[in-house]
């Protein structure tokens, strides 16, 4: 690894909050030393001509727009509740 791209692993595990052992170390300079060479591999990849994307897969928004349809009265809506009052659902205090 040349001296520009160093990874400063100190650095890293105080910013992370973890601490390695010595072995640990070599380890993980050797594994984050891999991964950059993974990404200069890939910078050398000519990607002239294809379309930039945000998901590898095409995604639409499926969602259908707000229609106003048939509603429930309150009558309706409330039927099953367990509790009500004064056209609206009781439920449990949850904060205090």
């Amino acid at each position: 690894m040349t001296e520009e791209n160093r990874i400063d692993i100190e650095r890293l595990t105080t910013l992370a909050r973890i601490e390695l052992e010595g072995s640990e170390r070599v380890k993980i300079i050797d594994s984050l030393d891999e991964i950059l060479d993974y990404f200069k591999t890939l910078s050398g990849v000519d990607v002239g001509g294809v379309e930039e994307s945000a998901h590898a897969f095409p995604l639409y928004n499926v969602l259908r727009d707000d229609k106003v349809g048939p509603v429930f009265s309150a009558e309706d809506a409330l039927l099953n509740a367990p509790e009500q009052r004064d056209n609206q659902f009781v439920v449990p205090k949850i904060v205090e």
